[in-house]
């Protein structure tokens, strides 16, 4: 056997998600579908998560401190301007980092959730998951009085081991994975029922097409171009009665060229009349609620 083939043998021949179809249920209120409306805070973390050395290199730095100085301020202007309610998955580092910030989210009523402290990837086996959790969670309450029940895990990626601790914490959901496009329980490895999960749509994640800075290689793609995209995502999503997960950054949609393509689709998202806009604790409890009912029947 060749040396590449024996560093797969141990690959399991089974799907590592073995979570049952997700219910199918009718939106409140007769909406068509529901858009999880969320933003991602990682600050000036979204740089050091990757290479702590970057808290030197103050150009690379000050992408991150636009979201506190006007991306986050801009964007909440907005969601007061449309009315609308959003769920704010914001790192520890960033609640210390800016308090202000934080506590400007939280006192427009929006959700906060999770999101590690750090910003560090929890990979399997990491010996700083549990801190990342934990440090997180302290800040959460200690600054904001906050016990958040959602979870994203920073830079999307998650574990068997995490998904364990998360369920010892009593978070309600996560929104992390790709893997379908209706909310759905998770199973544990020993069986058990897990978090609900609020998949991500991944044509929503703004950081892959409005953030150019040295250590990318794409462009920024143009507004008409994202919002086709955006708008036929959609489209379809009504058409098939699912869910929409954004996964907005006020560092990059909190730009003015960004900020435009992010208000026009908000607008339109709201002008079809048959999406219910809402927070992931939202849309989780009401799947909780679905789930019990779809149980009894």
């Amino acid at each position: 056997m060749s040396a590449t083939y024996e560093r797969y043998r141990n690959v399991p021949l089974t799907p590592p998600n073995q979570a049952p179809p997700a219910l199918r249920y009718p939106w409140p209120e007769g909406n068509r579908a529901a858009m999880f409306l969320s933003f991602d805070i990682d600050a000036e973390s979204a740089w050091t998560g990757k290479d702590p050395s970057h808290a030197d290199r103050l150009v690379t730095m000050s992408f991150g401190g636009f979201e506190a100085r006007v991306g986050t301020p801009v964007i909440l202007r907005l969601l007061r301007e449309m009315e609308l309610k959003a769920t704010f998955f914001i790192t520890g580092w960033a609640v210390e980092a800016h308090p202000a910030m934080a506590e400007a989210v939280l006192a427009d009523g929006h959700e906060i959730g999770h999101h590690g402290y750090h910003h560090l990837i929890p990979e399997p086996g990491a010996d700083h998951m549990q801190e990342e959790l934990d440090y997180g969670l302290e800040v959460l309450k200690r600054r904001l009085g906050v016990v958040p029940v959602g979870y994203r895990a920073p830079i999307g990626e998650a574990s068997a081991e995490l998904c364990q601790s998360l369920k010892e914490h009593n978070f309600l959901y996560t929104s992390s994975w790709f893997d379908d496009v209706r909310p759905y329980r998770q199973l544990m490895k020993d069986g058990s029922p897990g978090l609900i999960e609020l998949p991500q749509t991944t044509s929503y994640d703004d950081w892959m097409h409005g953030l150019a800075n040295r250590f990318s290689p794409r462009s920024i793609f143009p507004k008409e171009h994202v919002l086709s995209m955006w708008r036929d995502d959609l489209d379809e999503t009504r058409a098939w009665g699912d869910l929409v997960t954004t996964v907005f950054h006020p560092q990059v949609s909190g730009r003015p060229m960004r900020f435009r393509l992010l208000r026009e689709f908000l607008q339109y998202t709201v002008s079809c009349n048959d999406v219910w806009i809402t927070t992931g604790e939202e849309i989780a409890r009401y799947y909780e609620q679905q789930e019990k009912a779809l149980a009894v029947s």
